[in-house]
């Protein structure tokens, strides 16, 4: 069990800190702003996530206590993550297609050499629906 004198070496080494009421108001509202998370500001400001909801609670417009409200949405930082992602995912798609259409390209072109007949149409060129002539002419 702790004695009086190691727990008030504890206490002693512990970081007192306050923050001024400006820099208070500034993350409430970065994270109003969702430029910042409540545990992202946790972080970064080295305090506890119970001090960030004090704050949130007292200077914020949009958060008040005893309202039922979700305080961390996506930050900015998650966002960019997010859609950075989706970007990847999109580049790969685009990638995959643009081998399918050289692949499809290339197989016209053998097919072409091989048959003797011009299958892909030039740009500009009309439409042939045949030679115009039927069986009962």
């Amino acid at each position: 069990m702790a004695t009086i004198s190691e727990f008030r070496k504890t206490f002693d080494q512990r970081r007192l800190r306050s923050f001024s009421e400006q820099i208070r108001k500034e993350v409430v509202r970065k994270i109003e702003k969702n430029q910042l998370s409540v545990s992202e500001a946790s972080q970064e400001y080295e305090v506890s996530r119970t001090s960030i909801y004090k704050w949130v609670y007292r200077y914020s417009g949009l958060y008040k206590k005893g309202h039922r409200q979700i305080i961390e949405p996506m930050s900015s930082s998650e966002q960019i993550k997010s859609l950075k992602q989706r970007i990847k995912e999109l580049e790969q798609i685009v990638g995959k297609k643009q081998i399918e259409l050289d692949f499809y390209k290339k197989m016209i072109e053998l097919a072409e050499e091989d048959l003797g007949v011009e299958i892909k149409k030039k740009a500009g060129s009309k439409l042939s629906y045949g030679s115009g002539k039927t069986d009962t002419q």
